[in-house]
């Protein structure tokens, strides 16, 4: 998948998510289109995940460590 930002993939998802809830898409797209968000999904959950372990990392070096739990 290209390299998008989490808010461009945001977006995208955004748009294929307006696209199904039409109800207009052939099946075959659709499919199609549900494997690109999931796709979608697991980009911005994997930049989620990096945001917080830089946030608790500088936490940390600054003396504040707060319990970081990624599975939340």
């Amino acid at each position: 998948m290209e390299d998008l930002s989490f808010e461009e993939s945001l977006e995208k998802l955004e748009e294929i998510v307006n696209k199904l809830e039409n109800g207009d898409v052939p099946l075959d797209d659709a499919i199609d289109e549900f494997n690109r968000a999931m796709q979608l999904v697991k980009v911005c959950n994997e930049k989620l995940n990096s945001a917080e372990e830089s946030i608790a990392k500088i936490v940390e070096e600054n003396g504040e460590l707060i319990e970081f739990n990624s599975n939340e």
